[in-house]
């Protein structure tokens, strides 16, 4: 199972489990954590939950090998399901809070932004890194960064994908905390059980307010994103990318 749930008294734990892979989310790693956020939104004995990462890295985005043989209508029901796990997490009614170290890049930081709380480990790296395999964000990453940094630096980020270390992503207002990476996970319990203990159903009504206050809403904006990432799904510099990123070399991009 490359994606596991764990139990301790109130507080769930959804585990990225494919360490090799720097936890790049396959189809079935997607699946599973939308399926994990449905079960969690009805288990009212779960009264917080973490996402966290095995290895080195919480997520290095998306899994470069699957994305093949793309036609139009494949593209548009793999869209759906990555927007069906960003959604699970963005709209559960608890606190969630991600525990991110090493590489958190590509809809692996979409993920991550989609939690309440972000805690970070000084080893930690964020990027918007679509361009290098010729993509949009997605994951509702323009909406989640747009609305915590502002549209003029989402866009430098997006522009220059580069990467930035976890007090650069902690000024930018992305990250809450740093922590030595040997603290990251019993740091982001302790935060889980004082959350776990508080007015749970006051702190979701409160993140179901939060979600009022933004407009267009997500689920409103994912469509959007949907349609613009199926066009550029089909591009040649798409294509390029993809090859490029397997063949470990720099990719020739034309721009269309």
């Amino acid at each position: 199972m490359t994606v596991r749930l764990e139990r301790t008294g109130a507080i769930a734990r959804i585990v990225l489990d494919r360490p090799d892979a720097l936890n790049a989310l396959n189809g079935e790693m997607k699946d599973r954590i939308g399926d994990l956020a449905l079960e969690l939104q009805r288990d009212t004995d779960v009264r917080c939950v973490v996402l966290c990462g095995t290895g080195r890295a919480f997520c290095s985005g998306s899994d470069i090998g699957t994305m093949t043989g793309f036609d139009v209508r494949a593209g548009r029901a793999r869209l759906q399901q990555a927007h069906r796990f960003i959604l699970g997490i963005a709209n559960l009614d608890k606190p969630v809070i991600a525990a991110v170290r090493g590489a958190t890049v590509g809809v692996g930081f979409s993920l991550a932004l989609a939690s309440d709380l972000v805690v970070a480990s000084d080893t930690a790296r964020f990027g918007l890194v679509f361009k290098k395999v010729g993509l949009a964000p997605d994951g509702g990453m323009a909406y989640f960064m747009t609305h915590a940094v502002g549209a003029r630096r989402a866009r430098e980020l997006m522009l220059s994908a580069r990467l930035f270390d976890a007090k650069e992503a902690q000024s930018l207002g992305l990250v809450a905390e740093v922590v030595d990476d040997a603290r990251l996970d019993a740091r982001a319990m302790e935060l889980a059980e004082e959350m776990a203990s508080s007015a749970t159903f006051a702190l979701a009504m409160g993140k179901r307010m939060f979600h009022a206050a933004a407009r267009p809403s997500l689920e409103e904006f994912l469509e959007l994103e949907s349609h613009i990432q199926t066009e550029v799904l089909q591009t040649q510099d798409h294509r390029e990318g993809v090859a490029a990123y397997r063949e470990k070399r720099k990719p020739l991009f034309h721009g269309r």
